[in-house]
């Protein structure tokens, strides 16, 4: 005589599924189940004379059951885990293709011939360049994960705690609030004098350029005789534009009123961005022109259109097209939130210096070389870097470049790619803004592997680490006011020899943590020497400094203490 229960015993041991994946596990559960099967048949071990089944039996198998089973599962769930990775990680690969070659029929349904040519327009003319697909920012998308939207809550709360740092400091030492911004006015003076400058360097940009290249398109439509000299001379005429009214000119207007640190970056960042959208817009079209001067397809030359060339101008990127991917509506909401989240950065950054910043190097006795001093306040000036760090890429690759791209309906938003797993620097320096360097790429790189025939990839490499790192060295001189080489010194030296130390062979965690490590201690070293080179100035001031006096470093011999006069930061 046969339970119920032994029966449904019975059927859940014959109804567990075969699964290849885990030979061992299944073997002994089909054991068991065989085992059981073989007491049952021989007149029941398990049950008692009068045919009651013995319950603590029965209780225990079931739990070794639901043991195994959990094993089982979590098992199933690692391995499935780490098929998907697998997974995600070869399209991650395979995506990257994308940039420089058609989407493929395999991810889209064949397209019509309409929409082969709208695709068409967004595709580099003339040879293989960047290809502008509609995309979402990937901290869009990670910010619709709760746990990741959880660390974005985390920086909130940091600044909610320094806010609240700096109020309760101020009432113990002031005995009332002060919601003085002191440093905030100071940073961003002459205001209206730089919205000025501006104004007359984006005016200029807007004529000069497109007005020297329709003159140049129509000498080579028959209207010059000799469309070489033109060339020359017209070639000529835009590179004197780019070095004196666009280089000279608003660099002469920031140094000799005396601009601020942020109203000179205002300035300077916009002159560089100027300059390489000039030179984007005549290095794409001049191959147009010459290809149309030999095969002469059209009655004249195609020359884009003056709104395309100011859309251009605004739009979130420095590589010329004549037609961007564009979504339908503008999402005024995304835009404020963008917006104010700048606003917050930018308060977020000075709560950094007045906390962790200006009392630190205001209370340094300025004194010759001091290894001991040195290293702490590299170690110290970690924290405030990192937090520079993350706030400068949050507000301006994520927060400003997607609100603008978001007015002009602009929708390939990849400004940066996940640079924070980056396993080599040189991923890391291809990923952290990508906008700057397809420039780079396509530009410089590309542009002296071509003229070279491809045989000096170190030498064009190294090519571009140098204007990378003159660059930029040449913005933090103007707006600092002095010359101190750090940044540049860690590019050339330690950028170039980590780009080919820690480069993409490099795979595993540890070697994320080595780029991290590295990355958060040429931070500190940047906050540490330029902030003391900055306190150098302010505390010792040459009168009549010599050419030589205004190269070296002020901090190297400055021994004074701190100055009455230098409290105003």
């Amino acid at each position: 005589m046969e339970s119920g229960d032994d029966r449904g015993l019975r059927s859940r041991c014959q109804a567990i599924p075969k699964i290849p994946t885990f030979p061992d596990l299944d073997n002994s559960l089909d054991e068991e189940c065989n085992q059981e099967q073989h007491q049952q048949g021989n007149g029941g071990n398990h049950v008692s004379s009068n045919g009651k089944i013995e319950v603590e039996h029965v209780i225990s198998k079931k739990l070794q059951l639901k043991r195994k089973a959990e094993y089982l599962k979590s098992d199933l769930m690692h391995q499935f885990d780490s098929q998907v990775n697998d997974f995600m990680d070869s399209l991650i690969e395979e995506s990257a293709s994308l940039e420089s070659a058609p989407v493929s029929a395999v991810f889209s349904p064949p397209l019509s011939d309409k929409e082969r040519s709208k695709l068409g327009s967004f595709r580099p003319p003339h040879g293989q360049g960047k290809l502008f697909v509609s995309r979402r920012s990937l901290l869009d998308e990670l910010f619709e994960v709760n746990h990741i939207r959880t660390i974005y809550h985390m920086f909130i709360a940091l600044l909610i705690l320094f806010i609240l740092s700096t109020l309760v400091v101020d009432v113990i030492d002031e005995g009332r609030l002060v919601l003085h911004f002191d440093l905030l006015v100071y940073a961003f003076g002459q205001f209206p004098l730089v919205v000025c400058t501006w104004i007359c360097m984006f005016l200029s940009v807007l004529l000069v350029p497109y007005t020297l290249f329709h003159l140049w398109s129509q000498t080579q439509s028959g209207a010059c005789s000799h469309p070489r000299l033109c060339s020359l001379l017209f070639g000529s005429a835009f590179l004197l534009y780019q070095a004196l009214g666009v280089g000279f000119l608003p660099t002469y207007v920031v140094v000799s009123n005396s601009f601020p640190p942020a109203s000179c970056f205002i300035i300077i960042l916009e002159q560089v961005r100027l300059m390489m959208k000039a030179h984007s817009f005549v290095r794409e079209n001049v191959p147009r022109v010459l290809t149309w001067a030999k095969e002469k397809t059209s009655p004249c030359p195609v020359v884009p259109q003056v709104s395309q060339y100011i859309y251009f101008l605004f739009a979130p990127t420095l590589i010329y097209r004549d037609k961007y991917p564009r979504n339908p509506v503008i999402r005024w909401g995304y835009v404020a939130t963008k917006l104010l989240q700048v606003l917050g950065c930018l308060f977020y950054a000075y709560y950094v210096f007045v906390r962790l910043c200006i009392p630190q190097f205001r209370s340094i006795s300025l004194q010759l070389f001091d290894l001991r001093a040195m290293v702490l306040c590299i170690f110290n000036s970690i924290l405030p870097g990192v937090l520079i760090l993350f706030l400068g890429f949050f507000a301006f690759l994520h927060c400003w470049l997607n609100a603008f791209a978001e007015m002009l309906r602009f929708a390939d938003r990849m400004f940066y790619k996940d640079w924070w797993n980056s396993t080599s620097f040189a991923n890391y320096y291809r990923t952290w803004n990508v906008v700057v360097h397809d420039w780079l790429y396509y530009y410089v790189y590309r542009d002296l592997l071509l003229m070279s025939q491809r045989r000096f990839r170190p030498v064009a490499m190294l090519f571009v680490f140098t204007v990378s790192a003159v660059v930029h060295e040449y913005i933090l001189a103007i707006c600092f006011g002095f010359f101190y080489p750090v940044l540049f010194c860690l590019f050339m030296c330690f950028g170039m020899m980590f780009n080919f130390i820690l480069h993409d062979q490099r795979k595993g965690p540890i070697w994320n943590i080595i780029m991290w490590t590295s990355l958060f201690l040429g931070q500190g070293v940047i906050i540490c020497l330029y902030s003391q080179e900055w306190y150098a100035q302010c505390y010792c001031p040459l009168k009549e400094p010599s050419f030589l006096e205004l190269l070296k470093p002020r901090s190297w011999s400055c021994q004074r203490g701190l100055m009455a006069d230098s409290d105003r930061l």
